[in-house]
């Protein structure tokens, strides 16, 4: 499946729309405007919440968790390398993701043991303020696409 997430620029927090590859809206992730880090709503386009992301404070390096049903599910953290940004999308037992590539062009990949399975990439879509998310089959397209959403928020609070 190929997503498109783009971000909405007017109105209070942060907004990323999510759209199949026909252009459905299939999720929408709402920001807080004013609060102490960064949280975000993960819904589907009826508004049911899928996923809460939190931005954890007082870290030593950048830590986003993610909770489904209230619960802590997985957590994202960018990796400490020194030529390059890696991140780490820690889930429930031996399954972890290492997210690796040119996260500022949004070029990258989500890669397991068994190689890469999930792409991100501005070839899907041409316009400036989205990009594309292509994920196999079989994989969990919200913590994708929740660590997605987390790698904006890091790149954004380090642009500012």
């Amino acid at each position: 499946m190929i997503y498109r997430i783009k971000e909405k620029f007017w109105g209070f927090g942060d907004t990323f729309i999510i759209t199949d590859d026909r252009g459905n809206d299939r999720c929408i992730v709402k920001g807080a405007a004013f609060s102490w880090g960064d949280k975000l709503s993960f819904q589907d386009t009826r508004g049911n919440e899928l996923a809460y992301i939190s931005q954890k404070l007082m870290s030593f390096k950048p830590r986003y968790r993610i909770y489904r049903g209230g619960n802590l599910f997985a957590e994202v953290t960018k990796e400490f390398s020194w030529f390059s940004k890696k991140f780490k999308l820690d889930v429930p037992g031996p399954n972890d993701y290492c997210i690796d590539g040119s996260f500022w062009k949004h070029d990258y990949t989500f890669n397991r043991d068994e190689g890469c399975v999930a792409r991100v990439s501005k070839d899907f879509w041409g316009w400036t303020d989205s990009y594309g998310v292509e994920i196999n089959d079989g994989e969990d397209d919200i913590s994708i696409l929740c660590a997605c959403i987390v790698i904006d928020q890091i790149l954004e609070d380090r642009k500012n």
